[in-house]
């Protein structure tokens, strides 16, 4: 199990991604940031960075405008 902005829950899958636990949960916006275990994952990473059973993610939408 996988705890995502300390409130939702989300299966674990071995060799789970960033990229698919986003694709999962239905983030698609292009500014994002994501922490796995308080570790921050650079987006050129998303697809290869795994997340581990267990993991407390946290999403962040950046904001723009002005």
């Amino acid at each position: 199990m996988i705890i995502i902005n300390n409130r939702d829950k989300l299966g674990w899958q071995e060799g789970m991604t960033v990229r698919d636990l986003l694709a999962k949960m239905g983030y698609t916006y292009t500014l994002i940031t994501v922490t796995v275990n308080g570790e921050l994952v650079p987006k050129e990473n998303y697809e290869e960075h795994l997340v581990p059973d267990g993991a407390e993610v946290t999403v962040f939408h950046l904001a723009h405008g002005g």
